[in-house]
């Protein structure tokens, strides 16, 4: 399933899952109907992973990516290894590729969540075992994936959906919002301070791959217009310093998601943020705390659609 995949750099994986520039609307499919048949009949999967060990490598700090994964494992009868990259020699006192190949000698599948992205290419190209990027300063492919699971959970087909995300763009989540709307047939309208925007490599990537439209607008009412989903990120992210806060909220705070905003959008559009969230800044808590809000299905589907992909890896 995952042999088409590539970065954007062109390296090409025929095991891994990386990035989402290269998967098929069909592959999506594929896994979102094998995440919802494990959250359905969990029983079923309760031994998929016997014997199998999970390595988990952290540089960044985790909430629902270290419980996810950990309890995913656990819940179909494998192991997780959560190792702290603070403590560890790997890419100081070892280079990643010995570190890569010494662990893949060990362990049945890795997951890393990594500050530099070209880490989790070197990662990916000398492990002899199947890598997932838990997360990197350039995308967040298991996060989108979720979501993809939520969003269909909600409002059913795809087609003919609107994705509206608001606020800093230039980042991980919305990259992989760029690629995962593109591949699975939902507009996506990107509202964002022009300094901010995403990269344009990543842009016009998913507007070759897209069939529905791809917009970036520097106006917010206009990126909500009549969207199914507004989504939104913290403009916090873990390596902004404390001390641009004041600066980056001046910047961001018109394209808050508020009552205001959500009134541009469809009356039965939901909600999405992908946590951590700050009450009063990306959101207000109104909106997150109210009923159009699914943050917390994003949260759960994350077990469950990493435990697809990680039985996709390992066959």
């Amino acid at each position: 399933m995952f042999k088409e995949l590539k970065l954007i750099r062109g390296v090409i994986m025929d095991k891994d899952l990386i990035d989402l520039s290269n998967l098929k609307k069909e592959e999506i499919e594929e896994l979102i109907e094998s995440a919802a048949d494990i959250k359905k009949n969990p029983d079923k999967y309760n031994k998929a992973m016997d014997q199998k060990t999970l390595l988990m490598i952290f540089a960044k700090p985790s909430l629902r990516t270290r419980v996810s994964f950990e309890t995913g494992m656990t819940r179909m009868g494998g192991h997780a290894i959560y190792y702290d990259i603070s403590t560890s020699p790997m890419g100081k006192g070892e280079t990643i590729s010995d570190t890569a190949q010494t662990v893949s000698g060990y362990v049945d599948i890795i997951m890393a969540r990594l500050f530099a992205h070209k880490d989790m290419e070197e990662l990916s190209k000398y492990s002899k075992v199947p890598v997932i990027n838990g997360l990197t300063d350039f995308n967040h492919p298991c996060q989108i994936l979720s979501d993809l699971l939520t969003i269909r959970e909600k409002k059913g087909e795809f087609n003919n959906l609107k994705l509206a995300y608001l606020g800093d763009a230039n980042n991980n989540v919305t990259h992989s919002l760029l690629y995962g709307c593109a591949a699975a047939g939902i507009n996506i309208s990107v509202g964002c301070p022009e300094e901010h925007s995403p990269k344009k490599e990543v842009v016009e990537k998913a507007k070759q791959i897209a069939t529905k439209e791809v917009i970036i607008t520097h106006n917010a009412e206009e990126a909500a217009k009549d969207a199914d989903v507004i989504y939104t990120d913290s403009w916090m992210s873990y390596h902004i310093p404390a001390d641009e806060k004041e600066a980056r909220m001046k910047v961001f705070m018109p394209y808050q998601v508020n009552k205001e905003l959500m009134k541009h959008a469809k009356p039965d559009a939901v909600f999405m943020n992908c946590l951590p969230a700050l009450r009063g800044m990306e959101q207000t808590a109104d909106v997150i705390d109210g009923k159009q809000s699914i943050v917390f299905d994003q949260a759960e589907n994350r077990m469950h659609m990493q435990n697809a992909i990680m039985l996709k890896l390992l066959k």
